[in-house]
């Protein structure tokens, strides 16, 4: 039987006649490589200092330049910032894609089109048209014939702000930011802005609903991409070593570590920290394994394929128990798959990094606060567990602009865990580098260069005993892999406890971890005007805490919403906790794009046999 369907929309005459405010998306439709990047920068940061809330996706091209690309900046009034799947308004600047670009509008939408188009003509009747003088702009700036095409995309960012009503000077102050002090590029760009906004003013007749008008709903608030934070957050929690590889999309983390070191890191005009371009992805492990074991905090940053290289070294470092931190910016596989699209993929592969009998803790952000803050709280983990500690953001989260509270430095001193100093071994009886005193399963460590003769241990991947020696004894290997057990039960309680809201009256909950809970949020909200009440736990972290497993006996239907094929997270909860598998339903969803809220509410609504509201809002 068919879903019945409610439309709650309001008479369109209404729409029109109040208007639209801060509540829309803009979609940029570009060639990458333009200057586009700078131009939906400025947009989005005007937008934001005018006190409303905003979020931007980013959909590009694994190439340079030349491809298409599409920016959605995402006005909301009650701050949402969840990808939505419609779109109002298109910036048409590529002849390839237009017609496709232009039927993905709705009724009354609005184009703002390119004169350059050389093939496009207005096609729709129902669609608004702005035509935009974009050669002549840039004939006006006066700019070199090399960088006219980057400049271009300013004259749509000064005809947009005059037609939504975007502050001119929020708009002087975002190109300001964007260059940092260059005021050679600082004056071109603002003057091709100012001038398509003055030719805006003069020659076009507003025809479309659409605006936006200052909120004081950003505050203190900064805006910032994930990978960012993560990189500033891993400076703040003292990281002495990065050995990394290029690689899409986790390249601009190492990148941030290596702009913001040199501000933060330095004492009396030296470094103290080394960043190294590795080779490829076992080197930077290598390395980073190396120097967790000589006591520095090390960490490297790589997406799946980069994991899968280093599944040997990342089993090495989990048995022979040395801290490091790797930060898997997730994107789309299999294989080299869609390097620039974004997903869930690497959970259960991270997870079980290595061969035989291994799992690994994983931190698992939900926002670029947490970034922040998973950036230093891995490194303390790494040291306090003595092992690799995986952190996986994704691909949206990591390289696109997200609003924030600001960051809050840490509280806590360093965590250097189990370490004995020369002092502390002379107290020591019978110390075994693998030896559980204590019942946690982690055993003390010693650092090189203590000055003991007992502080030496052989490290190897091999069998050993709990004073490091080799053995092939079944039973010394039954001991160790049981410690071993003890100290992943352990860190059940270390890693950071899932966010839960738990409401009294719902029969239903959803589970889900990272960029994924802006849409579980907004959907919440969907589903309560259906009269569905839900609760909600975000897992942040693996091994699983002993709450998942209460929140999940506390519910007849678990929904656990994922970015990636086969369910992943739901398998994994399935196979911890059995006798509670039947009321886990796996809502798994990855064609590339940032999850929405209309997917998450028409998933649980349909499961729940209820009526489906066919309004975007």
């Amino acid at each position: 039987m068919a879903t019945a369907i409610i439309d709650t929309s309001p008479h369109p005459g209404a729409v029109k006649e109040r208007g639209v405010i801060n509540d829309f998306s803009i979609v940029a439709a570009t060639v990458n490589g333009t200057g586009s990047q700078t131009a939906n920068a400025t947009l989005i940061r005007a937008l934001f200092h005018m006190g409303i809330p905003v979020n931007g996706k980013n959909l590009f091209p694994s190439n340079i330049q030349g491809l298409p690309t599409w920016y959605t900046i995402r006005i909301s009034k009650d701050g949402y910032i969840a990808r939505r799947e419609g779109t109002e308004i298109l910036i048409a600047f590529n002849d390839k894609t237009v017609l496709q670009d232009l039927a993905i509008l709705p009724h009354d939408g609005v184009c703002f089109y390119s004169d350059e188009l050389r093939n496009f003509q207005p096609s729709r009747d129902d669609v608004i048209y702005y035509k935009l003088p974009v050669k002549e702009m840039v004939k006006q700036s006066g700019a070199e014939a090399k960088i006219k095409s980057y400049v271009a995309s300013m004259v749509y960012v000064g005809v947009v702000a005059q037609m939504l009503g975007i502050d001119m000077d929020r708009i002087r102050q975002a190109i300001e930011t964007h260059f940092r002090g260059k005021a050679k590029p600082i004056e071109l760009n603002w003057g091709v802005a100012y001038n398509a906004a003055e030719w805006a003013k003069a020659n076009l007749t507003k025809q479309d609903p659409y605006r936006v008008e200052a909120m004081d709903k950003t505050g203190d608030m900064i805006l910032i991409d994930g990978n960012t934070a993560g990189a500033l957050g891993a400076l703040y929690g003292g990281m002495t070593v990065t050995a990394w590889y290029p690689i899409t999309p986790a390249t601009s983390l190492a990148e941030a570590l290596d702009k913001y070191a040199p501000r933060l890191r330095t004492v009396d005009g030296k470094a103290t920290y080394s960043i190294i371009q590795a080779e490829d992805e076992l080197a930077a492990i290598g390395m980073v394994l190396g120097a967790g074991w000589a006591g520095a905090r090390a960490m490297t940053s790589t997406s799946g394929p980069g994991i899968s290289l280093m599944a040997e070294f990342a089993g090495f470092g989990a048995f022979a128990e040395i801290p490091g931190v790797i930060w898997d910016v997730q994107r789309m596989g299999p294989s080299t798959g869609l390097p620039t699209r974004v997903s869930q993929g690497d959970l259960l592969s991270t997870y079980f990094l290595g061969h035989g009998d291994t799992r690994h803790p994983i931190l698992l952000p939900g926002s670029v606060a947490e970034c922040f803050e998973f950036g230093h709280v891995a490194l303390d983990l790494a040291e306090r567990l003595q092992t690799p500690v995986f952190v996986l953001s994704d691909l949206d989260l990591g390289m696109n602009l997200w609003m924030s509270e600001k960051f809050a430095y840490p509280e806590k001193p360093i965590d250097r865990g189990k370490v004995l100093d020369a002092e502390a071994l002379e107290r020591v009886n019978g110390w075994g580098r693998y030896r559980d005193v204590d019942g946690d399963g982690i055993p003390w460590r010693t650092l090189p260069g203590t000055d003991s003769l007992k502080a030496a241990y052989f490290t190897r991947g091999s069998g050993h005993n709990e004073f490091a020696l080799y053995t092939e004894r079944p039973e010394d290997w039954k001991r160790n892999m049981d410690r071993l057990t003890r100290k992943h039960d352990t860190a059940r309680q270390l890693v950071p406890a899932p966010v839960i809201d738990h409401n009294a009256n719902a029969k239903i909950g959803i589970i889900a971890f990272g960029s994924v809970d802006p849409a579980i949020v907004e959907a919440r909200d969907r589903l309560t005007k259906t009269g569905l009440a839900t609760s909600y736990l975000r897992l942040r972290a693996l091994p699983l805490a002993a709450s998942v497993r209460e929140f999940v006996a506390a519910h007849e239907r678990i929904y656990v919403i994922e970015m990636n094929q086969d369910g992943q997270l739901n398998l994994l909860l399935r196979m911890e906790m059995p006798d509670l598998a039947a009321r886990l339903v796996s809502v798994a969803y990855s064609d590339g794009l940032p999850l929405s809220a209309r997917f998450v509410t028409t998933q649980v609504l349909e499961n729940e046999h209820r009526p489906v509201p066919v309004q975007e809002h």
